[in-house]
């Protein structure tokens, strides 16, 4: 079934870290967008040598529950046509997109915990989920385990701080994989934080987005440790290459 087309205007830009930008669309034809919390939307944003279109996804970060306004998270990639027409976009320009795709997406599986893992802007559709699961009021416990590079690429880190407080089940733990003198968090990769934190398998739904080596580790880790679902979203850089 081809995707449907839709027309939307920026209604407000967000600028989260000094390569990393929010977008929200504010749906205009059709009004409203049905998906799923974790998939994404389509963009047409150019030619390639051969004068083929270019069609680069991003994540839908806001949750279902709102679907007139769509948030959109993205790094700027220095060249990466995506990222380039993104960030040219201003407050009240139109746009269009196709969507929704994908079939990374929230499992409907309240029994389990969940535990979510991300690297960089592999937390769009995770951030989508988790807000799903908040208002359903799951009773499971959820966990965020995020991994980014220094403190100037740190974001989002009040948000989910007030969601740990009013969600005593959601817990969250940001990594620093290159970490500045000073810092006093976690530092590694994420990878680490599964070998040493997930003791139990038992009872647990995973999901994973980002780069693919770290995709491939944490998989092989959780599988060394049981038998459990794992949904994965492997994150590629805007000249196509895995994140």
């Amino acid at each position: 079934m081809p995707l449907q087309l839709f027309r939307a205007t920026i209604c407000r830009i967000r600028d989260l870290t000094h390569d990393v930008r929010e977008l929200d669309l504010r749906l205009m034809e059709p009004p409203q967008l049905t998906f799923k919390a974790g998939q994404f939307v389509s963009f047409e944003v150019g030619q390639n040598e051969k004068k083929q279109a270019l069609i680069r996804p991003y994540s839908i970060a806001s949750p279902p529950s709102r679907p007139d306004v769509l948030t959109l998270l993205f790094n700027l990639v220095q060249g990466g046509p995506g990222s380039t027409y993104l960030f040219n976009l201003k407050e009240g320009e139109e746009t269009q997109f196709k969507g929704p795709a994908g079939t990374f997406r929230l499992r409907d599986d309240p029994a389990r915990d969940h535990l979510f893992i991300a690297t960089g802007t592999g937390i769009a559709p995770i951030r989508a989920m988790l807000l799903a699961l908040f208002e359903q009021d799951a009773a499971c416990a959820v966990t965020l385990f995020w991994g980014l590079r220094s403190r100037q690429d740190l974001y989002y880190q009040d948000e989910l701080a007030a969601w740990a407080k009013a969600h005593p089940k959601f817990t969250f733990i940001t990594t620093l994989s290159r970490p500045e003198d000073g810092w006093s968090g976690e530092r590694g990769r994420v990878t680490q934080l599964v070998e040493e934190r997930v003791t139990s398998v038992n009872n647990l739904a995973v999901y994973l987005c980002g780069n693919s080596g770290m995709i491939q580790d944490v998989t092989g880790t959780i599988q060394k440790k049981g038998l459990c679902p794992i949904y994965r979203e492997k994150y590629y850089d805007d000249t196509g290459e895995p994140e």
